[in-house]
């Protein structure tokens, strides 16, 4: 066998020279991914695998990024309530957690909420430190550049007009200085 044809063969991930029946090659990929009882991902792997002479490429379906669970406050209400109801009997929390999905640790941490009495920290919290943000501070520094810009165009202003009285004089028709707080 050729160099080239070893290192196709390689890439195609049939280097010992196995050669799998169409069936057997969508069988083998369905197992190796996936639990038994797992529906297959996509269509394109299973038409991959059954296609003559396809290579044995790997799934390139992206699974959804998890994302954290969060409940309504009505909803933590209530299953405490069916938690308290369900401690009487053996085993009714564990059947209530089971199935709605989940952990001891929301009730321990849903109770000591409900106890502080206050149903705001029921709700949902946002994660990630909390914002410093000071609308004073960002008003105050808005301003700030405000002022800053007018008072780079009123020294512009200022020297427009210092030529302007400059020019005028050359000309012979000179402006008179006008203080603003003399026109009052």
């Amino acid at each position: 066998m050729s160099r080239a044809r070893k290192k196709k063969a390689e890439m195609n991930g049939n280097s010992l020279g196995v050669v799998l029946s169409s069936g057997g090659l969508a069988a083998a990929e369905r197992s190796e991914g996936s639990p038994p009882g797992e529906p297959q991902r996509s269509a394109a792997a299973a038409k991959a695998g059954a296609l003559p002479g396809s290579s044995s490429r790997p799934d390139s379906e992206v699974v959804a990024q998890a994302k954290r669970r969060t409940f309504p406050m009505e909803y933590k209400i209530r299953i405490l309530e069916e938690a308290d109801a369900a401690s009487t009997t053996p085993g009714g929390v564990g059947a209530l957690l089971r199935r709605e999905g989940l952990y001891s640790s929301h009730l321990t941490s849903w109770r000591r909420e409900r106890q502080a009495g206050i149903q705001e920290a029921l709700k949902p919290r946002q994660r990630g430190p909390r914002s410093e943000r000071n609308p004073l501070a960002e008003e105050n520094q808005k301003l700030r550049r405000q002022v800053g810009q007018l008072t780079e165009k009123l020294r512009k202003a200022e020297i427009i007009i210092d030529v302007q009285k400059k020019v005028a004089a050359l000309l012979g028709n000179p402006i008179p200085d006008v203080d603003p707080e003399e026109k009052s």
